[in-house]
């Protein structure tokens, strides 16, 4: 059993039969982290765990010595044996191969410099640097009531910080949003539900669908699952519903973690009559901004908790500039589209998944039993000379080599694949907050602040394992398997340097695994109230835009002149000024849909409350079955939202296209292929 305490920092304890003495002289060493019954023997083990042991906090306590006893935040019926495994494996295969030169260093920060920087990456140095910035002034005025406290919080220590130090004068708050004294928190929009990728019509309630095979995302257990089903709402925002709970209770410290697949509930994400969106679905630049607010909500979404988003300042490093171990995602990514323009995961990446879901899901013990140290010692040398020759003979490679080689590229990579800023602040929230659902939404926000390379990365590597799971029963392999496997390769040794409180969180990183792959379906979905004030944002901007362009002394001194040359009739007395789309003049509903690659490029269509984006689809192949090329129709079509408030959008098949039409009615909407 293991154990771990909360007394200032987290330690684990664990028994093991039989476990030999500790060993002389590895006091507050790694090794001295890991059941005695897996500690190295070797005098060759002895320098690495040295050096582990100059790369940890010198303040950290070191575990105790281990003990037969209860496990207190840690896993019910269950040793954490093939997690530690897994962490001497990963030792005994980096020994002679660490290059200390490409650590990540861990800064520590200044006074202020975490909220200064924080504030950029949200989107808002115009805070900063005092500049009038449309995009700053565009995302403070969506803003929710939670969000705008979150971002005012960290402003005023910023301020403050700034005035002890006598840096430079520094802005009144009351100077940047023009608030009256006192100040309130910047202006918030309104608190209430708000329809998923659109705007609040006046009078209009979100409706929901009849639930139906696709009317809802459904992630959780498979055959034998418990009756246990919760419903995620992404319809306002996750620190919203915090703060109008009751004050969430902390774990107790004496709580496990359970590892059998029946302690997670069932989560359903409905459909409203928007569809969903994943994150492909949305245009870079759009992505861009659900990252600002991302982080907002986070810091928002910590704040109502009652729990410190700490943050790992990391100064990054370059890595290797050519190969395939040891490069930079976004390296590897820029070299492989001259290959393969578009191409989104690494070949080499993509070829390593593909060789184990061909030949290796069946395999038993598939990465938990590892491959030949030599052996994937020299296939990764040949990788690296052949690979992009294409004359490395895959056949050769063993399916746990092949593993092997998989974890190793993971590990290695110069910046985590799962980023490490905020890890330190989830695996806190999740020792400090029991609840599932919360642990989910607070992770949901991690993955919309990873990079696109990264996030891209992390979906085919989860989705991999996904598969593994669904063949426990010939691999032996189950959820909790797979988890305790993976995490270490992922949470513990990132760019070739372990963090002494993750090391000891061993079945909190697990837990984390565990999350990401049980409910990857949810966490690639765009929550709808970000799309939402993408919108507003984007229409915040654009209204910024136009006053801007009215006060330009040419433009004037034109509509002047524009205006003097014809004559227009004064509108009557008490006449009504409609929106664009309840114009007299302009039929209810009715949107003229392009589709440049089919042979009939266009068609207006007459919507009504049932038109979804797959009826246009089928229409459109219908009119153009006999007409369009042969590879146009072996193309998966999707219809796209472009324009008005959004950048691109690819709408959900299901989508009701009179509540999207309405939400956005200065869209074009065109039929072309889905992003891959």
């Amino acid at each position: 059993t293991m154990e771990m305490k909360d007394s200032g920092s987290v330690v684990l304890t664990a028994y093991h039969p039989h476990s030999p003495p500790s060993i002389p002289g590895m006091e507050q060493s790694f090794v001295q982290d890991i059941p005695a019954s897996h500690s190295p023997t070797s005098r060759k083990s002895l320098p690495r765990g040295r050096r582990l042991n100059r790369m940890l906090s010198n303040e950290s306590t070191p575990p105790p010595a281990f003990s037969r006893s209860n496990s207190q935040v840690s896993m019910d019926s269950t040793s954490m044996e093939d997690f530690w495994c897994e962490v001497e494996s990963i030792k005994e295969s980096t020994e002679d191969g660490a290059d200390e030169a490409t650590l990540l260093e861990f800064k520590p920060a200044d006074e202020g410099e975490l909220e200064a920087e924080w504030l950029q990456d949200v989107g808002l140095s115009t805070l900063i640097s005092g500049a009038e910035e449309e995009d700053g002034q565009a995302l403070l005025s969506t803003l929710t009531r939670t969000q705008a406290a979150a971002v005012q919080k960290r402003y005023n220590t910023y301020t403050q910080t700034l005035r002890k130090k006598n840096k430079h004068t520094v802005r009144d708050v009351r100077d940047i949003f023009g608030t009256s004294d006192p100040p309130p928190p910047f202006e918030a929009v309104p608190v209430s539900p708000v329809p998923p990728n659109g705007l609040q019509l006046p009078g209009q309630k979100p409706v929901w669908k009849s639930l139906s095979s696709n009317s809802c995302l459904d992630c959780g257990l498979d055959k034998g699952s418990p009756a246990i089903t919760e419903e995620l709402s992404y319809e306002v925002s996750f620190s919203e519903s915090i703060a109008l709970l009751p004050k969430i209770q902390e774990r107790p410290k004496n709580q496990r973690f359970k590892k059998e697949d029946s302690a997670l509930p069932k989560f359903i994400v409905r459909k409203s009559r928007f569809g969903l969106t994943e994150v492909g679905d949305l245009s870079p630049e759009d992505m861009k901004k659900i990252r600002y607010l991302s982080l907002i909500e986070l810091t928002a979404f910590y704040d109502a908790l009652g729990v410190e988003l700490k943050r790992n300042r990391v100064e990054r490093v370059r890595g290797r500039e050519n190969g395939l171990f040891g490069v930079p995602l976004t390296v590897l990514l820029e070299n492989d589209q001259k290959k393969v323009p578009g191409i989104k995961v690494p070949l080499i990446f993509q070829k390593l998944l593909l060789k184990l879901e061909e030949t290796g899901l069946e395999t038993e013990g598939i990465l938990r039993v590892p491959g030949s140290a030599s052996r994937v010692k020299n296939l990764h040398q040949e990788l690296e000379a052949k690979f992009y020759e294409d004359t490395f003979d895959w056949d050769q490679v063993r399916n746990n080599d092949a593993a092997g080689l998989l974890k190793m590229f993971i590990r290695e990579l110069p910046s985590p694949l799962f980023t490490v800023e905020y890890l330190p602040a989830f695996i806190t929230l999740v020792e400090k907050i029991s609840k599932i659902k919360l642990q989910l939404q607070a992770l949901h926000l991690l993955i919309m602040l990873l990079p696109e390379a990264n996030r891209d990365t992390a979906k085919a590597f989860l989705q991999f394992l996904k598969k593994v799971v669904a063949n426990e029963g010939k691999n032996k392999m189950n959820l909790w398997n797979v988890s305790m496997i993976v995490a270490p390769n992922l949470f513990i040794y990132k760019g070739k340097r372990a963090n002494q409180q993750e090391m000891q969180a061993a079945a909190t990183t697990a837990h984390v695994v565990r999350l990401l792959i049980r409910y990857q379906d949810i966490l690639w979905t765009v929550p709808s109230f970000l799309i939402s004030q993408v919108r507003k944002m984007n229409e915040a901007a654009m209204s910024n835009s136009k006053r801007q362009l009215m006060f330009d002394k040419g433009v004037r001194k034109l509509l002047r002149r524009k205006t003097m040359e014809r004559e227009r009739p004064e509108r009557p007395e008490g006449s009504v000024t409609f929106p664009p789309y309840l114009q007299p003049d302009i039929p209810e509903g009715v949107i003229r849909v392009y589709a440049p690659l089919h042979s009939k490029v266009s068609m207006a269509i007459q919507l009504n409350s049932q038109t979804k984006a797959k009826d246009i689809l089928a229409r459109f192949h219908c009119e153009n079955s006999h007409g369009s090329s042969q590879n146009v129709r072996g193309q998966i079509q999707s219809l796209h939202e472009i324009g008005g408030n959004i950048g691109q959008h690819c709408l959900d098949p299901d989508a009701y296209m009179l509540d999207v039409y309405r939400a956005n009615p200065q869209a074009e909407w065109v039929i072309k292929p889905k992003a891959s």
